[in-house]
């Protein structure tokens, strides 16, 4: 099975075999080198992937030059600018590989031909998007109401490991919001007291 099609399956598991061709049909490769951008703040691009190997970043460049990286994609994860797709509006954002990196790229434009052809992709975008929302809330409220510390070890506890597998130090910090020398303190802490409350 393609791992799109398992994707798909994840949300809409009646998705038969004529739902799964019309998009099957429409996939092209895209390969990022490391470094390399799906899609950079200020581009247009009315495309969706599915990540298939590596990883990526996605970030907010600051004017200042500094860079906010607020979420990481590894295999099997859908990728693109979502908002952008929606409201027709340049990205905010970008989206970097992080090591070399194969994916299966589809214009949106073809998901909303689908929404109307094949009611079983209404009811993906509909999940998809409570998915993404909720995704977004979580992050949201661990940056309001979670110190670093409860952040990092809120990571721990995820079930995300791949980031801290995967990903280097600096990064892992400037997703927690925090240097990477905080980062190490706080590891070094949480290491000596595993199980204590922040």
């Amino acid at each position: 099975m393609h791992p799109l099609r398992a994707y798909l399956h994840r949300f809409v598991p009646t998705l038969t075999d004529a739902d799964w061709q019309p998009l099957a049909e429409a996939l092209r490769p895209c390969h990022l080198a490391r470094g390399e951008h799906f899609v950079q703040a200020g581009e247009y691009r009315p495309q969706l992937a599915l990540l298939l190997r590596g990883s990526c970043r996605l970030y907010y460049p600051r004017p200042n030059g500094d860079e906010r990286t607020t979420y990481f994609f590894f295999e099997n994860h859908l990728l693109g600018d979502y908002p952008g797709c929606l409201t027709g509006q340049p990205c905010q954002f970008s989206i970097q590989a992080l090591s070399d990196a194969e994916l299966a790229v589809f214009d949106y434009a073809l998901l909303c031909h689908l929404y109307t052809e094949r009611p079983v992709y209404e009811r993906f975008g509909r999940l998809v998007a409570e998915y993404l929302l909720l995704g977004t809330d979580a992050r949201l409220v661990e940056h309001l109401l979670l110190s670093p510390e409860e952040r990092y070890r809120a990571l721990l506890i995820s079930g995300k490991t791949k980031i801290l597998e995967r990903i280097p130090q600096q990064l892992v910090a400037n997703y927690l919001g925090i240097t990477p020398v905080s980062l190490s303190r706080i590891r070094n802490r949480v290491a000596r007291n595993p199980d204590e409350n922040s």
